[in-house]
């Protein structure tokens, strides 16, 4: 009989960056051990770095939405990860035995600068969650 799903929330305050990318790697790396959701505080839209960023290591985001924390209370869930300090401090409870962990990693979308500055943050901290959630999946 298989093993039930994990499922695992990632937290974010626009749900348009860190926590897009923290679900396609997750899904991308161990789909087949959890269900693997985001969502934000303040929903916003995926931003077109972070879907290029992903791109550029074989994994699809351009059809994720952004999504509102809300669209997931009352769910059962086995880890909430919040990526950004903003989202602990405003992380909804969440019923059973919900694990919270929290990676706290810089913000891409707020990054000023040119494009080519832009991406390289957003490679930095995409290669950032990729070793968080590789230590994850571990467990």
């Amino acid at each position: 009989m298989p093993k039930d799903k994990k499922k695992v929330l990632f937290h974010c305050t626009g749900n348009s960056a860190r926590s897009q990318m923290a679900e396609g790697l997750l899904r991308h790396l161990a789909g087949d051990r959890f269900d693997v959701y985001s969502a934000g505080t303040k929903p916003s839209v995926v931003n077109p770095f972070a879907i290029r960023a992903m791109a550029e290591i074989g994994i699809d985001i351009a059809g994720h939405r952004s999504k509102s924390v809300t669209e997931f209370l009352g769910q059962r869930l086995d880890h909430v990860i919040t990526v950004c300090d903003n989202a602990k401090e405003s992380c909804p409870a969440f019923p059973g035995a919900c694990q919270r962990i929290h990676w706290s990693f810089e913000d891409p979308a707020a990054c000023e600068g040119d494009d080519f500055r832009k991406e390289e943050l957003f490679r930095a901290v995409r290669d950032q969650i990729r070793s968080r959630i590789i230590d994850f999946v571990k467990c």
